[in-house]
């Protein structure tokens, strides 16, 4: 029986999506509930599994096309059995599989024949030589020819009567030139979007390419095509100022190194530094409410929870998931919540749902070296704050030149809604609850 595969229902307000990477190949085996092909919308990535065992014998639509709820994706056959998906490991299976089928008579001639086997001695047609020797390849060969633009005709087998192993092709490729022709640079040139969105697979794309000129076109993400078109929207929509501090992280370093060993054996997750900038935002916002305020057409709204986002960088581009009622979590819960969920970031995991309804972002460009800089707000959120990488400097304390960790904090507000004055007394309020963390357990 045929069952269609069809686009799951999208997360609300999301109309349509991109085919992402196929996980299988038409005609591969699937088992129920295995991930067929991911599709990627404006800010997460949905798998799609298979509803029946079987096999796959149809693909409707390629990596790059937009879908909508409901389309059709594939087919599969139920209770029919299909080659195995993704790469051999051992060619020898695949060489055995072929052992099995019923060897013909060399004595009994068959107009057949002459479809089904190469013959090397005879001239034929160049199309049905190639799908000839292409019926002779392992699927792990078939896979590595296609991926480097190579034909079965052109590869001698070294398997049972001239079947194409993988480490022929691999040979093969080996002894490529190392300039790539000009249909390699066509098809670096069309990449999967979602490969291609990636700094590694740019570098790779671009460095095989060698010492030409060369310029890469790839269409943007949906991820990246809808990041861009917020932070457009925040730039000219916006207010947007920056108010700087810095703050002395030697008290919240020195609590850390003291407790972390006990803090992990007890709770099983590492005390890092985000949970104090956690619990000192939510402090701060429950002193300046304006800054956990919105802006709804011609109202303010004036938030009485604290969903704070915490940003994370993917594969795909920047997401936001949200911390729910931040202020009832305990520092242990704190941790653990941002470690899942930047976990689940990396493998494309987080949902819509987890990523929408913050009411203020912290961002943490210290991670990757960054001193100083002015984040973007998140609508309709009115506030960021940007924290940065923690360096060694000379500062005075009691009349004295001495050496502390200093961290420079930006924090980029709405004017519209929130005052110079209110964003520079909220941003000393955070600085005030690090430098003297015990504030923060009792409340003052």
């Amino acid at each position: 029986m045929a069952t269609e595969v069809k686009v799951p229902e999208l997360p609300e307000s999301v109309s349509e999506a991109t085919v992402g990477e196929w996980q299988k190949k038409q005609g591969d085996a699937v088992e129920r509930d295995e991930n067929l092909l991911d599709l990627e919308t404006d800010k997460v990535v949905l798998e799609v599994p298979a509803v029946a065992a079987g096999k796959l014998v149809e693909i409707k639509v390629e990596a790059g096309d937009t879908v909508q709820a409901g389309d059709v994706l594939a087919v599969i056959e139920e209770g029919a059995t299909g080659d195995a998906g993704g790469d051999d490991t051992d060619d020898a299976d695949a060489d055995a599989a072929a052992d099995e089928k019923p060897e013909k008579d060399d004595n009994k001639e068959d107009e057949s024949d002459s479809d089904s086997a190469p013959d090397k001695d005879a001239g034929g047609d160049a199309d049905a030589e190639e799908g000839d020797a292409d019926a002779v390849a392992s699927p792990a060969a078939k896979k590595l020819m296609a991926e480097n633009d190579l034909n079965a005709a052109d590869i001698k087998g070294s398997g049972k009567d001239g079947r194409i192993t993988k480490a022929d092709v691999q040979s093969a490729v080996d002894s490529k030139p190392a300039k790539k022709s000009g249909g390699d640079k066509k098809a670096a040139q069309n990449k999967a979007p979602e490969e291609a969105d990636t700094g590694r697979a740019d570098r790779q794309a671009l460095g095989d390419l060698g010492a030409e000129r060369v310029e890469q076109r790839v269409p943007m993400t949906r991820i990246r095509s809808r990041i861009a078109e917020r932070l457009l929207d925040a730039s000219q929509n916006t207010a947007m100022l920056t108010t700087f501090n810095e703050v002395d992280m030697k008290a919240v370093m020195e609590l850390r190194g003291r407790y972390k060993e006990a803090f992990e054996k007890e709770h099983e997750v590492r005390l890092g530094f985000m949970s104090f900038f956690v619990k000192a935002a939510v402090e701060a916002l429950k002193r300046y409410p304006i800054v956990n305020a919105s802006i709804d057409e011609g109202d303010i709204v004036y938030h009485g929870f604290y969903d704070i986002g915490v940003a994370v960088s993917s594969p795909r581009g920047l997401l936001v998931p949200v911390l729910r009622d931040a202020d009832q979590m305990s520092y242990a819960t704190v941790e653990s919540t941002i470690r899942d969920l930047g976990k689940r970031a990396q493998d494309g995991k987080v949902t819509m749902d987890e990523m929408t309804g913050g009411t203020f972002t912290i961002t943490n460009g210290g991670v990757f070296g960054s001193l100083l800089s002015t984040p973007i707000i998140n609508p309709p959120q009115s506030a960021i704050l940007g924290m940065h990488a923690t360096n060694d400097k000379p500062v005075v304390r009691d009349g004295e030149i001495v050496i502390r960790p200093i961290m420079q904090l930006a924090l980029s507000y709405d004017h519209r809604l929130v005052d110079g004055r209110d964003a520079v007394l909220f941003l000393k309020t955070i600085k005030d609850l690090l430098e003297d963390p015990s504030r923060l357990l009792l409340q003052i």
